[in-house]
């Protein structure tokens, strides 16, 4: 079993060598399993809260490489 740590390297690197579509697509499923599991978790059918601080921080994760594209590709129309 992985360690959360290696994990999230991977994830990293996955979403740096991905294209901007395929990022988006990824924080988008992302998104969806968090609404799903915060849904089930209000709803008393599991205890996922791990799952649930995980997907949130992974989102913002992505979120912030993707912000990172977007200024480096401004800063570069700018130059």
């Amino acid at each position: 079993m992985k360690r959360r740590s290696e994990h999230v390297k991977e994830l990293k690197e996955e979403v740096r060598e991905t294209t901007l579509e395929e990022a988006r697509a990824k924080e988008r499923d992302f998104s969806d399993q968090l609404f799903r599991l915060k849904f089930q978790f209000s709803s008393g059918q599991t205890d996922t809260l791990r799952k649930i601080r995980e997907l949130r921080k992974d989102v913002a994760r992505i979120k912030t490489i993707l912000r990172e594209r977007n200024q480096a590709s401004e800063a570069g129309k700018k130059a």
